[in-house]
């Protein structure tokens, strides 16, 4: 909110000043035009920023003084800034120390100042910056000319009322401006003893005295997406793909009526996926478009940059592309039961090398991954998808398999002021528990009142010998209710994507996903999606690469990466500790084929390592597997 207000000039200062305008008055020019430029608007959008097209156009948010315009102002170029969106704010109190510093505070200056700085930020706009402009603007006339200016070139002007009570106004006013303004120490103070005309028709009013900051700054950018000035991936909304609740039957008699396809688990998996909105922007399967935007730039690029580096594809068979080929729409069935119906389809062909060497770097069936696409059809199809009903599993699970606007509705629920998300494929030990504890300390230490965890295993298909998912969750649950995690801050739910084991390439998919749940931050660890190299001698990607990779990876600049800290088993301690190579010795690294041996056999690890009861669920998991 603006704090430098109402520096009332008295009677000799007015008389000094207008005395020093006269004498400082130049005759004005009249033998100047304007000239075109040679860059076009157009041109400068595609180079501008990383979300491609002219964006440029002005924010104006006028209100009283207090009621949150700076703030507001401030935290929507932050918002459009870290999504990539070129965005530079006008402060009030920033321009009058500097270009409007000769200005005071009569009418005809006020004037003068809101002239300036609409040229200014037409100026700005028609760079294809979005510039936000937060000034008291108290006269509807001076408003409507910095409107007029902007349109009479083209340019798209939002007036935006930030509508706050004077009360509460009054309350914000740490330097006691009204209370003086009310006691006749200061004259013509905005609200008081000088006017505000409130805009009648605003394109926009917000309640900053009932809506929080980021409430405002989401309706701002929705109206801006309204617009035509920011494209949809830049939204912090969620893409589901569900069928509305008054058409679920209606799809169903149509579903029945249509030409159909089987689909196994793993699609039905990512079916999910894409029906819950963790893939946002996609509507359904890629196209080819898409497919090969993922492939070649790990991003979707039609609607803005998108971090997506992962294909969602659905493989057919040759019979089934020649059968469905001439199609307008085909349901997608699962052991019979219509599941969804694909509109639209298109059918390209699918390059199975090409794909694999792409996002796995090898194309050796050795892969569990490569050998599920070398095994699947020569063809890929994609198409819009309109899913009929939630999909669930039935196996004592669905209760921790939140949708990410289901997650963003409990973090609202629990007042959380930030979220740091966890992706695990593997049990909990107490060296992943410092880590996540760690990370919420710090957030605190960084200001955060209520930093939430959200513990998210992945919960679709993985490879044979990986812990199965209801294991793991019991395990986790173990942990939490035993206090080495703070329940009281923890979430604890199921990503449903199935695993690649795609290292690096993957990682971006992860992350990519919870920012969909409104986490701000992620915590990445040593070799994420990783996997053995298939002849079992070495890592298949650069254990150190995930972090590096998630830290320069477009379309994901608004999740602040948390980098994994090596954390082993301290002797002396009896407890894991972060490691310090000074002091290796007193470390020792418990492998996950040690720890599955001693879970085998029933010992006990090193008092530390585990939680008790979370590691009688593993013993009692490895014990059952070693009879069969």
């Amino acid at each position: 909110m603006n704090t430098f207000i109402e520096n009332i000039f008295n009677t000799k200062d007015k008389q000094e000043h207008e005395e020093k305008r006269q004498k400082t008055n130049i005759q004005r020019a009249t033998n100047v035009k304007f000239q075109e430029h040679h860059v076009s608007r157009d041109k400068r959008g595609k180079v501008l920023g990383q979300k491609g097209g002219f964006r440029g156009c002005t924010v104006w948010l006028t209100g009283l003084s207090g009621a949150g315009k700076t703030t507001i102002s401030f935290a929507l170029e932050e918002y459009l800034v870290s999504r990539g969106i070129h965005a530079y704010s006008l402060d009030g109190d920033n321009v009058r120390t500097g270009l409007n510093k000769d200005l005071g505070f009569s009418p005809e200056d006020r004037e003068e100042n809101i002239r300036r700085i609409a040229e200014v930020a037409k100026l700005f706009a028609d760079g294809g910056t979005v510039c936000i402009s937060s000034f008291i603007s108290p006269y509807t006339k001076d408003r409507n000319k910095a409107r007029k200016l902007h349109e009479e070139s083209g340019l798209k002007f939002f007036e935006c009322h930030v509508n706050t009570p004077i009360e509460i106004c009054e309350q914000r006013d740490v330097k006691g401006l009204y209370k003086k303004a009310r006691e006749g120490k200061i004259k013509g103070f905005t609200g008081i003893d000088s006017a505000y005309e409130a805009p009648e028709n605003p394109d926009l009013k917000l309640k900053a005295g009932e809506l929080s900051i980021d409430e405002c700054v989401e309706m701002l950018a929705h109206l801006l997406k309204e617009n035509d000035v920011l494209p949809e991936g830049v939204i912090d909304s969620v893409k589901e793909l569900f069928v509305p609740n008054d058409r679920v039957e209606l799809a169903r008699t149509e579903a029945q009526t249509l030409p159909s396809l089987e689909i196994n688990k793993l699609d039905l998996q990512w079916v999910q996926v894409l029906s819950e909105g963790w893939a946002t922007p996609l509507s359904g399967f890629m196209r080819e478009r898409q497919y090969l935007q993922c492939h070649h730039f790990a991003c979707l690029l039609d609607d803005g940059v998108s971090n997506q580096s992962i294909p969602i594809v659905l493989p057919v068979e040759t019979e089934h592309k020649e059968r469905l080929e001439d199609c307008t729409a085909f349901c997608l069935r699962y052991d019979g039961k219509p599941v969804a119906i694909l509109r639209k389809p298109e059918f390209y062909k699918h390059n199975k090398d090409e794909r694999c060497g792409r996002k796995f770097g090898i194309s050796n069936p050795g892969h569990p991954y490569v050998k599920i696409v070398y095994e699947s059809g020569d063809w890929l199809v994609g198409g819009d998808l309109e899913v009929i009903e939630r999909i669930t599993w039935d196996d004592g699970l669905d209760q921790y398999r939140l949708t990410p606007k289901e997650l963003r509705a409990k973090f609202r629920e629990m007042n959380a002021d930030a979220v740091f998300a966890f992706q695990l494929r593997n049990p909990v030990h107490n060296g992943h528990a410092l880590l996540m504890s760690d990370t919420r300390k710090k957030l605190l230490e960084q200001g955060y009142k209520n930093p939430v965890l959200l513990l998210h295993p992945l919960g679709g298909w993985t490879k044979e010998d990986d812990v199965p998912l209801a294991v793991r969750i019991e395990q986790h649950k173990a942990i939490l209710e035993e206090g080495v995690l703070d329940p009281k801050s923890t979430v604890l739910a199921i990503f449903p994507s199935p695993m690649m084991y795609a290292g690096p390439t993957e990682v971006q998919w992860h992350a990519k996903a919870r920012m969909c749940t409104g986490a701000n931050f992620y915590i990445v660890g040593r070799d994420p999606a990783g996997i053995l190299h298939p002849d079992g001698n070495r890592d298949l990607f650069d254990p150190t690469h995930g972090a590096k990779v998630l830290a320069m990876a477009p379309g994901l600049t608004q999740l602040e990466i948390v980098p994994f800290k090596v954390a082993a088993y301290n002797k002396k301690k009896g407890a894991m500790d972060f490691f310090d190579p000074e002091n290796k010795q007193d470390f020792e690294f418990i492998s996950g084929t040690k720890m599955r041996a001693l879970a085998r056999s029933g010992q006990d690890p090193p008092p530390g390592f585990m939680s008790p009861k979370a590691w009688k669920v593993l013993c009692l998991y490895y014990q059952s597997i070693s009879k069969m």
